[in-house]
């Protein structure tokens, strides 16, 4: 049923042992391919590549980061600025991968970037959070929204069943896992579809807010700095969830193996999403602001559905329906791409040796697919989804920040290093600083959530050195390994 992927960079699934220096063999070296190998092919093309970056990042951030960024900020003025800002900062990163995704052409998003440049510890400590925390809690967000959303026709008049939200998130949770199991292909024309709705939801809320604002509706906006000050608690986890509404800029680099002509593609596809995102988000927010007070936002749990009601009566019905489908179109982007990191770290020796193997027929990595279908589960069932949303926050940026970070450091360690596209050196610097600030005062603003994460993110390094470093291990743990 399965067969190994791809020649691995190390003969013996150690790493310690086959490369003790922290390079990555080349996938495009020339060497020949072996007769029957099967591997991923190439088939992301531009188009492809914007559905991928648009459909993950416009899922359920524009839906629920609203109400979390306004109660942290405390007033209109200051929460537009923030989601300005939050674009603004999302852009900078998103060149900063574009250029790293041109110039290191492998698989893998943060683990390959932290691997390249750092070795193999932080690399694995990298992968090893995300498959415990990050990717997990963040899909658990993601699908809570779809869950939510996609039975609010049936409550308008009463509160939804939270057990009822979860039981239809898992089946949603399902869907994804067979549909990327199945087929690459269909996944990326589903994703298309579902990009293609989520731009229609955007448009839904934008249009009637412009009418609004032409119409004069303006009193939300008097005074739009005024309110309850911003204070240092408050701005970190406020600037968390707009980062988080614009996270997936970076997915696209989690596939760069299988997109068409990268040098070229992967900087168009980043640049074109980031800017049709921004200004989309923006005059989302501004739109909501037209017919909902800051009042009133904080007390919905489904925005868009509230403002929906007031402008456009029956018609109201078709937005949770939108807003559904873009939330399970964010939650296939994530799976889509980061499989394809579980799929790179097994294939260096850092996961188990069955996550690097891929179906036959079908050309997906399923084992990498389906490991993350019991961890998301353990989430959905025993988390609150704004705790969720902070707890994956700290781990999430104290990496983008460190891979960032990398990237002026190749800068300087390997001047030679072919780079088709090149970000002026303030814009990785900006962006580094920026995420670890937020981290550093995340520690402070919102300790017990972070401190687990923290917690959680230190467990990696006697992981490393217990599966990975350990030579003699008893047969059984081999074998458990997949060794």
């Amino acid at each position: 049923m399965f067969r190994k992927a791809a020649v691995p960079t190390v003969s013996n699934g150690s790493y310690l042992q086959g490369q003790a220096n922290g390079k990555l063999s080349s996938m495009d070296s020339g060497e020949p391919a072996r007769e029957g190998k099967v591997v991923l092919k190439k088939k992301v093309t531009l188009l492809r590549g914007i559905s991928i970056i648009i459909g993950t990042i416009i899922g359920a951030g524009i839906f629920i980061s609203p109400k979390g960024i306004l109660k942290n900020t405390g007033s209109v003025g200051m929460s537009l600025t923030v989601w300005t800002v939050c674009g603004i900062l999302s852009l900078f990163g998103a060149l900063c991968y574009a250029e790293l995704g041109t110039c290191i052409k492998k698989s893998g998003g943060h683990y390959t970037y932290i691997l390249e440049a750092f070795g193999p510890l932080p690399a694995f400590v990298r992968v090893w959070v995300e498959l415990l925390v990050i990717r997990p809690a963040a899909t658990a967000v993601i699908s809570l929204a779809f869950g939510r959303y996609i039975l609010e026709p049936f409550f308008m008049q009463c509160e939804i069943p939270e057990l009822a939200i979860k039981l239809i998130t898992a089946v949603g949770i399902t869907l994804v896992m067979v549909l990327n199991s199945t087929s690459v292909s269909w996944s990326a024309r589903i994703q298309m579809f579902l990009t293609f709705c989520k731009l229609v939801a955007i448009l839904i809320i934008i249009v009637p807010g412009v009418i609004q604002l032409i119409k004069g509706e303006t009193q939300h906006f008097k005074n739009a700095f005024a309110g309850n000050d911003a204070s240092i608690m408050g701005l970190p986890l406020a600037f968390y969830s707009g980062m988080y509404a614009y996270s997936g800029w970076f997915y696209l680099n989690f596939v760069t193996e299988e997109v068409e002509n990268p040098e070229k593609n992967i900087p168009l596809a980043i640049c074109i999403s980031m800017i049709i995102v921004t200004v989309g988000y923006v005059l989302t927010n501004v739109a909501y602001f037209t017919t909902i007070s800051a009042g009133e936002l904080l007390l919905s749990k489904a925005v868009a559905v509230t403002f929906a009601e007031r402008l456009m009566g029956s018609f109201s019905l078709a937005v949770p329906v939108f807003v559904a489908l873009s939330c399970f179109g964010s939650m296939n982007g994530g799976v889509l791409a980061v499989s394809r990191m579980f799929f790179v770290a097994s294939r260096e020796g850092h996961l188990p040796e069955i996550l690097s193997m891929i179906h036959v027929r079908k050309h997906t990595p399923l084992p990498a697919v389906i490991v993350l279908h019991p961890l998301t589960m353990i989430m959905l069932f025993n988390g609150d989804l704004y705790s969720l949303l902070n707890f994956l926050s700290f781990a999430r940026w104290l990496f983008i920040g460190l891979v960032v970070a990398g990237l002026i450091y190749l800068r300087y360690k390997r001047p030679d290093m072919p780079r088709p596209f090149k970000v002026p050196l303030f814009i990785p610097a900006l962006f580094s600083f920026t995420c670890l600030f937020m981290v550093a005062l995340s520690l402070y603003s919102d300790p017990v959530n972070t401190g687990i994460g923290f917690a959680i993110t230190l467990t990696g390094i006697p992981a490393y050195y217990l599966f990975i470093v350990w030579d003699n291990k008893p047969k059984w743990f081999r074998k458990l390994l997949g060794k």
